[in-house]
């Protein structure tokens, strides 16, 4: 058989921007620690914030914490590829952090509240969004409340908020069950869709 000019050299995946996001006190910080856990050589993309550090959260590493003036400067600045005021704080990615992901070759991975999520969508119309829900209305209520860390009013704003956000899950391509106790099921879910991505004909491309 002479197989002439044949060739299988079909399989390069072109590298993956994934969004992870879902309702406040999903577990994105969790899952975010679990796929670091894991090794598997992605790039993560750390958030900005201008709320105060939770008990264990380590700057650079966990989030960028700035005060609200300094996130306003660097608005100013341009410094930020997208941020959003959310549950009376500033979120949002620095360019710079974007930028360098982009450049890595690598999977980049980062967590983005659902208003971040849709800007993604609009910036980089090819990258994987994965909705993050609990297994029961019950189970996230109580999650948010064991945090400790929200007022009353607080806690009715996230939930109103929630509702909002699930409404716009169309915007997403993957949903993924994050279960009290079941965190690596969740993180074996999310492993499994970017092998799914990297299998497709047609590859997603950053840019």
């Amino acid at each position: 058989m002479d197989s002439g000019s044949l060739s299988f050299d079909l399989y390069n995946p072109q590298p993956l921007l994934i969004v992870i996001s879902g309702p406040s006190g999903i577990g994105k910080d969790a899952v975010l620690k679990g796929l670091r856990e894991r090794n598997l050589g992605l790039h993560f993309v750390i958030t900005a914030t201008s709320r105060e550090p939770r008990p264990g959260e380590v700057n650079g590493k966990d989030y960028f914490f700035f005060s609200k003036e300094e996130f306003e400067e660097r608005i100013a600045k341009g410094e930020f590829i997208e941020y959003a005021w959310v549950y009376n704080d500033f979120k949002g990615a620095l360019r710079s952090q974007v930028d360098d992901a982009l450049k890595s070759g690598k999977d980049v991975i980062l967590r983005v509240d659902v208003q971040g999520a849709e800007t993604y969508r609009k910036l980089y119309p090819q990258a994987v969004l994965i909705f993050l829900i609990p297994l029961t209305v019950e189970e996230w209520y109580d999650r948010l409340k064991a945090r400790n860390t929200e007022s009353p009013e607080n806690l009715k704003l996230r939930v109103e908020t929630a509702k909002e956000e699930v409404a716009r899950i169309d915007l997403f391509d993957y949903v993924v069950v994050n279960a009290d106790h079941l965190l690596e099921e969740a993180v074996d879910d999310i492993i499994a869709i970017i092998d799914v991505e990297h299998h497709k004909v047609h590859h997603r491309k950053l840019i």
